[in-house]
């Protein structure tokens, strides 16, 4: 049996034999997996020891886990084989052509294997390092509920993929951001299972009102109103779009208009560089935990990275520091690392992912093409479609990566509830959610309409 044959042959969820699921389905399946992935977070891993159990919430959202549940390794293996992949294709090292048939399934099958490889690694690590401690003689067995997890959570991003409404990663992501978003603003119970005010909202009326500290009060007024002109600015940043217009070449008199969005990779480029960083962390913390003292990966202190690599690839809160007088010069340094970093790396995974994901010029120009659509005045050719495609594809990638790293490092540093990157992910993903649940919608409640597309 040759390397291919086994690459076709791993498990994969079967896809609908339809071409078009209908609304119901899409919907239906979406639910089941957003359930399972709300259950499955609430698993505790048996055997575990809880008490040194180490949680990073800024690293669990972006990971779209919970730490200590059964699906604690959540995304990562998915967006580090992901990172891997498209770095050695888009240097080259790899030689696939992603645009034939054949070379995408290849690309697809050769993601899953270091899917599968990254589950039994970060497993076997995330034990033997004390990321997730088990209880002396209970390894073994937290390994294998590790490895397990990690493969419903895959098998539940392909069922979400094929059955649902996009992407189980993109779900997952946005799932955490929904319920820490919530607890955020209007939480009050704590840690400890007490009533009080944990949430922003109810912390600012009870620093006014109950405890007259103006202080405390002041910093919960700025981290609402930061969370809401962050989300206001990303929502018109979503509407931002250049359209090419087309016209049908049988049906004469009848035009329509091509969007290309200004956030033309989407929210992946942040999804890719926010796991990338948080994988850096999360690796870094679990070396000095196994080895009992910093690396250069950073130091770290009660989840919090207090200095090395990490700590310059974070962020702290600006805003926050500014008003309650604990501000240091050497936040504004944090910072600008922090924004530099994002955007060079949201620019970079943004090139390699419209490359490697079927939405560069040609690819487009051969959608168009095949749709029967041509741009008035110019002859239909492929080659005049995708020269002229050439002009706003690619500059738009960059552009639009640049743009999306610098409002995530922007959120960062202004003290957003769950954080800059995790509430411009959250935020995007419903976004998009949202505009696949209404097309889908009115293509089922329009036969016509279903029946033109």
């Amino acid at each position: 049996m040759s390397f291919k044959d086994i690459l076709h042959n791993l498990p994969e969820v079967i896809g609908p034999t339809e071409k078009k699921l209908s609304f119901n389905i899409k919907l239906r399946w979406t639910i089941i997996v957003l359930a399972a992935f709300f259950i499955l977070a609430n698993i505790q891993l048996y055997g575990l020891r809880t008490e040194a159990l180490m949680r990073f919430e800024y690293i669990a959202i972006l990971l779209g886990t919970d730490f200590g549940s059964i699906i604690s390794l959540g995304i990562g293996p998915i967006v580090m084989a992901s990172i891997i992949l498209q770095l050695l294709v888009g240097s080259k090292i790899l030689n696939i052509d992603t645009s034939s048939p054949e070379g995408k399934r290849y690309f697809q099958g050769l993601q899953k294997l270091l899917v599968f490889g990254f589950i039994i690694f970060e497993a076997i690590i995330y034990v033997l390092m004390g990321g997730t401690p088990a209880i002396p003689g209970f390894e073994l067995i937290v390994i294998i509920q590790l490895m397990v997890g990690g493969f419903l959570i895959l098998l539940m991003d392909e069922v979400s993929h094929k059955w649902g409404f996009g992407s189980g990663v993109s779900l997952f992501i946005a799932a955490g951001v929904g319920w820490r978003l919530v607890t955020g603003l209007f939480g009050f119970i704590g840690a400890e299972g007490t009533i009080g005010a944990v949430g922003a909202i109810p912390s600012f009326f009870y620093n006014l009102f109950v405890v007259t500290d103006t202080i405390g009060a002041l910093k919960s007024f700025a981290t609402v109103l930061s969370t809401v002109i962050i989300f206001l600015i990303i929502v018109w940043a979503q509407s931002l779009k250049i359209e090419i217009p087309l016209s049908y070449d049988r049906l004469r008199g009848y035009n329509v208009k091509w969007p290309l969005a200004f956030f033309y990779a989407s929210n992946i480029p942040v999804i890719l560089t926010g796991a990338f960083i948080a994988n850096l962390q999360l690796f870094g913390s679990l070396f000095q935990n196994w080895l009992g003292h910093a690396t250069w990966l950073g130091n770290f202190s009660n989840g919090q990275a207090v200095s090395g690599l990490a700590y310059w690839l974070g962020s702290t809160d600006i805003v926050g520091a500014l008003i309650d007088k604990s501000f240091r010069w050497v936040f504004l340094g944090q910072a600008a690392t922090h924004i530099i970093i994002f955007v060079i790396f949201s620019a970079i995974f943004s090139v390699f992912w419209v490359k490697t994901s079927g939405m560069d010029a040609a690819a487009q120009a051969r959608n168009i093409i095949r749709s029967g659509l041509q741009i008035p005045g110019f002859r239909k050719d492929e080659r005049i479609l995708e020269s002229i495609l050439n002009r706003y594809v690619m500059p738009l990638t960059i552009m639009g990566g640049i743009a999306v790293g610098l409002l995530a490092s922007i959120s960062d540093i202004t003290g957003t509830i769950t954080g800059g990157t995790a509430l411009l992910l959250g935020t995007m993903i419903i976004y998009q959610f949202y505009q696949n649940i209404a097309q889908q919608h009115a293509m089922d409640m329009h036969p016509a309409m279903r029946k033109m597309m």
